[in-house]
């Protein structure tokens, strides 16, 4: 893109016509600082190490990192939006994704052989950066699967394109549509009346790794269901818990107390 802007070959570019560059993808094209990072990295990496620029401005250039916390449901919140999803597929999907902290293409590419009903886990391999996982699978949403499957009896997919209410479902080879589970999921939390602006399937992901630490369940525990590389990006889920506060006060008094007062 960089090479296309400027019309011309990437080592005739000159430091000073760089920063227009950033300067006009920011403010012009208005290019969130997720994807002015990327692009950076991506540019930065090339003319230090690659045609070796000893530029002062790869080493002040650095786009800031967006830490918008994430909506969160509530348990009932939850309940009150699968409540209002009209299809059983969608329903058993979303409780998937949900009770087992999945990212939503985790989710449809699931397959049969990734239950591992006698461990109750299931095997996430096919996630962002395929690293693999095992995450707990609780029996309610085995229950779910097993009753989803008999309903299509897929040999692979546990999530098939389900057309016309499931009959053609054992011969795709395409798990359901990425738009057809948004779509149901954003009826649904409008039937619900959830106000809350930023609220996606993604939300649920974020939902049970909150709900899963205000139950008390620890960090690094949640740090492996995830997925996460880094233990940071699973601390993002201490902004958003209520509990802990509460009882906070009581644990600092007590602490307080236990100190020797003889020094006074």
């Amino acid at each position: 893109m960089l090479v296309e802007f400027f019309g011309k070959e990437p080592d005739q570019i000159t430091e000073e016509e760089l920063q227009k560059y950033f300067l006009h993808r920011k403010t012009k094209n208005k290019w969130s600082p997720n994807t002015l990072r990327i692009a950076f990295c991506g540019i930065k990496f090339f003319y230090e190490h690659v045609i070796q620029r000893d530029w002062h401005i790869l080493g002040i250039l650095k786009p800031q990192k967006e830490r918008r916390l994430p909506d969160i449901l509530s348990q009932n919140e939850i309940h009150r939006v699968f409540s209002k999803l009209t299809t059983f597929h969608h329903f058993v999907f979303l409780t998937t994704v949900y009770s087992c902290g999945l990212r939503l293409q985790e989710g449809l590419s699931l397959e049969v052989s990734d239950i591992d009903s006698d461990r109750m886990m299931i095997h996430v391999h096919r996630g962002k950066g395929a690293k693999d996982r095992y995450v707990p699978l609780p029996n309610e949403t085995l229950s779910l699967l097993r009753k989803h499957w008999s309903c299509h009896r897929h040999h692979k997919l546990l999530f098939p394109a389900m057309k016309n209410s499931g009959k053609n479902a054992k011969n795709t080879n395409n798990p359901m549509a990425i738009s057809s589970v948004q779509c149901a999921f954003r009826s649904a939390k409008n039937a619900a009346g959830i106000r809350k602006k930023r609220v996606t399937i993604h939300t649920l992901r974020h939902s049970y790794a909150t709900h899963l630490l205000e139950a008390g369940v620890n960090l690094r525990v949640i740090q492996r269901y995830l997925g996460h590389s880094n233990l940071e990006t699973t601390m993002i889920y201490l902004h958003l818990t209520k509990t802990g506060h509460e009882d906070a006060y009581q644990r600092i008094d007590g602490i307080m107390k236990g100190f020797d007062h003889d020094h006074h």
